[in-house]
């Protein structure tokens, strides 16, 4: 079956809604780039500190990434940084501590209940240099050559078109401008059935592309200096628990237990850097 473009967003579009709407699920259950762990457990094993955490608003962790990006991006003051799938905010609001209040941070989201938990948050914490606004990545809602640094974490792999998501973050940024971005890559291809289930496809697996494929379209859109700074291997069996028990789902896509064994290797973290020409 051949999954549709609008078939994909409306799935994630409603499964990320679902998440922000619910009071009781605070990020991982049901998550997207993590396992049924909590929140905060997730967050400080892919690149958190205790202390960024317990300085950002209470629900603006959903516990939704692969690692931090704000971290590597060596944020400066007076910049302005753009956060692609900006869900309810972490990243914002740690790069508007860095940028300071000299500096804005501009969070795009296409779920409207995303958008709305993360302007509470922004209130909540006093933010008055964040702006969240409504859009798709791939279709960008802020003018050309019109922020120094884009920012993303775990979403660039939901998207149907990659390619054009990185067009648009080239089209948005200055000249000289970087990305620094944390997402998931395959390794080696997935078995049929992952590929084919939307399931897989929320949970940041049957969207990812290979490593390879990834770098080359971050430079196929102009981006110079591409480079992976780090890349860890990532739990994929955990995304099993999305719609139920791992063996009902595993048995529904009809995988066998060589091939659950191979996606154990097949995915992996990557922080990736780049820079658009001056």
């Amino acid at each position: 079956m051949v999954r549709k473009d609008d078939e994909i967003r409306k799935s994630v579009r409603e499964r990320y809604g679902g998440i922000a709407k619910s009071d009781d699920s605070k990020g991982c259950t049901p998550s997207c780039c993590c396992g049924s762990q909590p929140e905060a457990d997730v967050s400080t094993m892919i690149g958190y500190s205790l202390e960024e955490l317990t300085a950002i608003p209470q629900g603006a962790d959903l516990g939704l990434g692969c690692g931090n990006p704000t971290a590597l991006a060596s944020l400066k003051k007076g910049e302005v940084v753009l956060d692609l799938g900006s869900g309810a905010g972490i990243d914002c609001f740690l790069a508007a501590k860095k940028v300071g209040k000299s500096g804005k941070i501009i969070g795009v989201d296409m779920t409207p209940e995303m958008l709305e938990k993360a302007r509470r948050n922004a209130d909540r914490g006093g933010f008055s240099n964040v702006e969240f606004r409504l859009g798709e990545i791939e279709n960008l809602p802020v003018a050309d050559n019109s922020v120094d640094v884009i920012i993303s974490n775990c979403v660039i792999n939901l998207s149907p078109d990659k390619k054009r998501v990185f067009k648009e973050a080239f089209r948005a940024l200055n000249p000289g401008g970087r990305i620094m971005i944390s997402d998931l890559v395959t390794l080696k291809a997935l078995p049929k059935a992952v590929k084919e289930s939307i399931s897989a496809y929320i949970a940041c697996i049957a969207g990812a592309l290979m490593k390879e494929d990834y770098l080359t379209a971050i430079k196929s859109a102009g981006f110079k200096k591409v480079k992976v700074v780090e890349q860890t291997a990532y739990p994929i069996v955990d995304f099993a628990s999305l719609d139920g028990s791992a063996s009902r789902i595993i048995k529904s896509m009809g995988l066998t237990l060589k091939d659950v064994k191979n996606l154990e290797s097949a995915v992996a973290s990557i922080k990736v850097s780049a820079y658009k020409p001056e």
